[in-house]
């Protein structure tokens, strides 16, 4: 059994960390060298590398960056953005990440889970979900949340692990830089139908944020971000309220 894992995650954009809110409103955070390279010191069990406009831009991830990101890190280093085809795979794992996230090529071809985790197996790909609530259930989005689909999130979420996705990357829009608490209804459900992990994003305000997305979510791993850059807490604070809450971590 996987222990519960803290992951940083570093939205990029022209080669910078922004953030926002509702994956609106992006601002500059810094140079996602130098913050890899602080998370892993801070203890994180894992970087996520999203270049959030290359879908909307309609090109492929920057793997200059993702090669200059990796080099810093013994921890390891998912990459996603603008990932296309099994050869955007091949590339991005030979510029140094261990997995690569698919979003929107995957919901336009799903088989592209299939093929990638044939050819690279079933841990190097990693299916992100963006999804809004919409009444009593979730609806996909693609292009870095900018499109709604007539996709169920859950559904959705269900058929890519059966394809072969090795884990869930499940961010919710509407938490997305709320700092309220991950959405735990839409990480518990998801957890529920898919025999991978599951990593809970968007909207930690605080490590007792965190705690919940394991205890009341059922999640495998939580994703942190914005509270991190702007300093109000650290990965080693985190995990310090982890182990007081009873929650084994690294």
């Amino acid at each position: 059994m996987l222990l519960p894992r803290v992951i940083v995650c570093l939205d990029v954009k022209d080669g910078r960390v922004v953030k926002g809110t509702r994956f609106r409103e992006l601002r500059d955070v810094g140079d996602p060298v130098a913050l890899a390279r602080r998370y892993e010191d801070e203890g994180a069990d894992e970087v996520v590398f999203l270049d959030v406009s290359a879908s909307a831009e309609g090109r492929g991830t920057l793997l200059d960056t993702v090669s200059r990101t990796a080099e810093t890190l013994f921890i390891p280093l998912t990459v996603g953005g603008g990932v296309r085809t099994v050869t955007d795979v091949a590339n991005l794992l030979r510029a140094g990440a261990d997995k690569t996230s698919v979003n929107t090529a995957a919901i336009e071809r799903p088989e592209l889970i299939a093929e990638a985790a044939e050819r690279f197996g079933s841990q190097c790909v990693v299916v992100s979900i963006d999804a809004a609530r919409e009444g009593s259930g979730w609806v996909a989005h693609t292009h870095g949340g900018r499109r709604r689909t007539d996709v169920d999130a859950l559904e959705w979420a269900r058929r890519a692990a059966w394809l072969g996705a090795g884990e869930i990357l499940l961010t919710s829009i509407d938490r997305d830089g709320v700092r309220t608490g991950y959405d735990l209804e839409l990480t518990r459900r998801v957890a529920e139908r898919v025999a991978v992990p599951v990593i809970a994003s968007g909207g930690a305000g605080a490590a007792p944020h965190v705690v919940a997305a394991f205890t009341e979510g059922h999640a495998s791993a939580a994703l942190l971000a914005g509270i991190l850059h702007d300093g109000l807490t650290t990965v080693g604070n985190v995990k310090r309220v982890l182990r007081d809450a009873g929650i084994r971590v690294r």
